[in-house]
């Protein structure tokens, strides 16, 4: 019993942590990419397309390890009674490291999935991945929070439409 309430307990906060990830990927993944219609930025997307399958993982990697010393600092500030400082860098860290590394992966996909073990895993986490969201996405709690939120936009449109 207790194991069971546990299972579904880490699945949910999982899952909220991959929908957090997801709700993100792709508008900042979109942003980052309009950056990438400036001269500077263009050409290094270009190389960065062009690396092979073990240089583009690292640069992959590169925004997680350099964001690294800043959920560090972040902890230090919380430790030190400043929670708020710290949720903050943690919060922008979150949001710099998925804006970069949605649009790192859209660039350096072709090339790191001729490694062989990253294509393995990337498929399997994928197949993992979308099957606990469709899990989440049909369960009473997930369909009674989709249609609170339907009833909140509707009410906001007529609200809107009141004053228009």
């Amino acid at each position: 019993m207790i194991r069971r309430c546990l299972k579904a307990f880490l699945t949910w906060a999982l899952a909220l942590i991959i929908l957090f990830e997801e709700w993100g990927w792709r508008p900042l993944g979109r942003l980052v990419a309009r950056l990438g219609r400036l001269p500077l930025f263009a050409t290094v997307e270009r190389r960065i397309r062009a690396l092979p399958p073990y240089a583009a993982l690292a640069a992959f990697a590169l925004p997680f390890v350099s964001l690294l010393p800043v959920k560090v600092f972040a902890l230090w500030l919380i430790a030190r009674g400043h929670p708020l400082q710290g949720l903050t860098f943690i919060l922008l860290a979150k949001v710099i490291g998925t804006a970069l590394m949605a649009r790192l992966l859209t660039l350096t996909r072709p090339a790191l999935m001729r490694i062989g073990w990253f294509a393995r895993y990337y498929t399997r986490w994928r197949a993992w991945k979308d099957a606990l969201l469709a899990r989440v996405r049909v369960s009473p709690s997930w369909l009674a929070i989709s249609r609170a939120r339907a009833a909140l936009r509707a009410l906001g449109a007529r609200i809107k439409s009141n004053f228009t």
